[in-house]
């Protein structure tokens, strides 16, 4: 069974096909960083352009990569649900169209649900129960995933761990995208050099919050009112900045995982997202929290945003026997 998968919930126009295993075939990914970049985050008119302008082409180059003819495939598999609704619109009406013109079963995949099944990708295999963590650019949630379904039991309440990297960055005036730019500056840094807030809200709380921690950031560098262009007279190193923010937000993710094992007595971590391509963040989870849980993290080329984990969760919901009607719809929440 071949499947292929559409991904357009952000900046990134992506197809890819899947078969049985699941074993990706081929996959194309298009990146918009570049479009994006002057503004300092992803612009919603110009990503859902981007798409209508490219995932025909995408998809195309898709097919031929993985040397698959539309007779051959055998359902569409869309992600749908959550991201930017202009962004979502333009993947899943061609996905519609695709499914209607070629006579294929369509599958519509909830985003976050895919970030899980990345992991899986690389041929790993693990049965629930367990917890899911997805840390990406949108969202910081923890879920408590069981064979009856997942229960999303912690959340952010301000920014996503991934918005918090770029806020950050650009506070410090680094490029876009903020994630790779501080994890390279950090690596350069002494975490202990500057101390940064750890919001860890009430005790007990699997909820996240980060906004405070951009705060304390651009009141060290640009002083008390923030309106300073630059670093003020006396601000620690840029580099020393980086790597105390990493510092913080890894202690309070691996604090709320410990937590989240603890109350619901599992003893193994799925993670996913785009901050799980952190390979700073990987080995502080791993040190932190090895004794207590087997961590299962995506391969690095699955962690970001991609099609192929879409066309996986199509592929077992297929072999469940479920599709969706011509009549699915984009939606931008969960």
């Amino acid at each position: 069974m071949k499947i292929l998968g559409i991904e357009t919930t952000c900046d990134e126009t992506c197809a890819a096909v899947v078969e049985d295993g699941p074993r990706l075939l081929g996959q194309v990914i298009l990146s918009q960083a570049k479009r994006h970049a002057p503004f300092g985050g992803v612009v919603p008119e110009i990503a859902s352009r981007s798409h209508v302008e490219n995932l025909s082409r995408v998809v195309d180059r898709c097919l031929e990569e993985a040397e698959v003819e539309p007779s051959a495939l055998d359902g569409i598999a869309v992600a749908h649900r959550p991201g930017l609704i202009g962004a979502l619109l333009v993947g899943v009406t061609t996905a519609k169209a695709l499914a209607w013109s070629w006579r294929l079963p369509l599958i519509g995949v909830n985003h976050l649900e895919a970030h899980l099944e990345a992991p899986f990708l690389s041929g790993e295999r693990v049965e629930p129960p367990f917890l899911g963590v997805v840390l990406s650019g949108g969202h910081t949630d923890l879920y408590h995933i069981t064979d009856s379904g997942r229960e999303r039991v912690g959340n952010t309440l301000d920014d996503a761990l991934g918005e918090a990297f770029d806020k950050v960055a650009s506070i410090l005036g680094l490029p876009y995208p903020g994630g790779p730019e501080i994890e390279r500056k950090a690596a350069q840094g002494n975490p202990s050099a500057v101390r940064l807030p750890r919001s860890l809200l009430a005790e007990g709380s699997l909820d996240f919050s980060f906004s405070g921690i951009k705060t304390a950031v651009l009141y060290m560098w640009r002083g008390q009112d923030g309106r300073a262009t630059g670093p003020v007279e006396g601000a620690p190193a840029l580099e020393d900045i980086c790597a105390a923010f990493q510092a913080a937000v890894f202690e309070v993710i691996a604090v709320k995982i410990a937590r989240a094992l603890e109350r619901f007595e599992l003893d193994t971590v799925i993670l996913g997202g785009g901050v799980t391509a952190n390979s700073a963040l990987r080995l502080y989870l791993e040190e932190k929290l090895a004794t207590r849980a087997r961590l299962v993290f995506p391969s690095p080329q699955f962690a970001t945003d991609n099609a192929a984990m879409i066309a996986a969760v199509g592929l077992r919901r297929l072999l469940a026997g479920e599709e969706d009607p011509l009549t699915l719809e984009a939606e931008a929440q969960p």
